[in-house]
């Protein structure tokens, strides 16, 4: 297992990271079972555990909690804050309240005392970042968290962050988590630019595509909606889609190209994003122990230039061939009020 340093912390973390997303009732409700599977990770090196509060309501965090219990000090752990949990107002956001709630939460479930990387999982465009920032310093001053990122942010926002902290004397975002893989590349445009001016480490998700680049889904096979990740998100994987069939056509090209090299697609796929110099682990979300024994395999995998320029002439760099985060789009976007000036100054004009 290789090791690199994390966003200019000092602390060092495995270039595979295991996420714990499909630890509980969205995956695996197995308890035993996912402790079985983090203890197989942790004796072949993995030093790093990704998690959230909102993954299965808390209940991953609970099971991540029962799997570290003895081993805790030789692991770096991270989770995030951001999504709702539970009914009624103020139970989600980046506010100062919520944050100083939420992770004491977090601390009860995972039965540590600290968190080593605590995420903002979100941005929340309610609550001014200087607030959030104030509250994780905070946090930080406290021993309750040794560091703290941001997750799936615009780069534009990491870059208000930084300067915010600066001129506020706080302490700063050290690590962004964005998706990343051969088939979303967009944020090698700016996001991962930016992380490198500033330093940051960066966690990548979802390498495998939310399923597509495993090689279980193949152009010309049926594809079952009804099961699996495709029933939580069918749009995602009907082929009858055109951006399902562009999507099936690449996974051929890239199949081929994991052939011609002697790995598999995931292996390509998992050794792709961590070839980047921006990327510091690589978050892989097994549901079960054969899973995490076929990304494992890769580990020690690295791609050539000869490789990674055939990448680049299937998916040029900078390309999204789908929207990768399907669980937030900004109020930019969203909000139409925000993008149509009011009729009756449109009619003065």
């Amino acid at each position: 297992m290789r090791y690199r340093v994390l966003g200019g912390t000092g602390i060092e973390v495995s270039v595979h990271c295991l996420g714990a997303m499909m630890f509980g009732a969205v995956g695996n409700p197995d308890h035993d079972d996912c402790v079985r599977i983090i203890h197989a990770a942790l004796d072949q090196g993995v030093n790093f555990v990704d998690t959230a509060d909102m993954y299965s309501a808390g209940e991953s965090e609970e099971i991540v909690g029962k799997a570290l219990k003895g081993r805790r000090d030789d692991v770096v752990l991270a989770t995030k804050v951001h999504f709702r949990m539970g009914k009624g107002p103020n139970r989600s956001g980046n506010s100062r309240r919520w944050i100083i709630k939420e992770v004491e939460e977090s601390l009860r479930r995972l039965g540590t005392d600290w968190i080593d990387l605590y995420q903002v999982h979100r941005p929340d465009h309610s609550t001014d970042i200087e607030e959030t920032l104030s509250a994780l310093s905070d946090l930080v001053h406290q021993g309750k968290i040794r560091a703290f990122g941001c997750s799936t942010f615009p780069a534009e926002e990491i870059v208000e962050a930084h300067n915010v902290a600066e001129r506020r004397g706080l302490q700063r975002f050290r690590t962004e988590q964005p998706p990343y893989s051969l088939i979303a590349r967009g944020v090698e445009a700016a996001v991962l630019p930016v992380c490198l001016r500033y330093g940051m480490g960066v966690l990548t998700w979802s390498p495998l595509a939310s399923g597509f680049l495993t090689g279980k889904y193949r152009k010309g096979q049926p594809v079952d909606l009804s099961t699996g990740r495709a029933s939580l998100t069918p749009a995602r994987f009907d082929p009858s889609i055109p951006e399902n069939a562009a999507k099936l056509d690449v996974v051929e090209k890239l199949v081929e190209l994991a052939t011609d090299i002697g790995c598999s697609l995931p292996e390509l796929a998992v050794a792709f994003a961590a070839a980047h110099p921006a990327v510091t682990s690589v978050i892989t979300g097994p549901r079960t122990m054969d899973q995490l024994e076929g990304l494992l395999k890769g580990a020690s995998l690295t791609l050539d230039d000869a490789t990674l320029d055939r990448i680049d002439e299937i998916v040029p760099p900078g390309t999204n061939l789908y929207q990768p985060d399907g669980a937030w789009r900004p109020p930019s976007l969203t909000d139409t009020a925000r993008r149509r000036r009011p009729l009756t100054e449109r009619a003065a004009g």
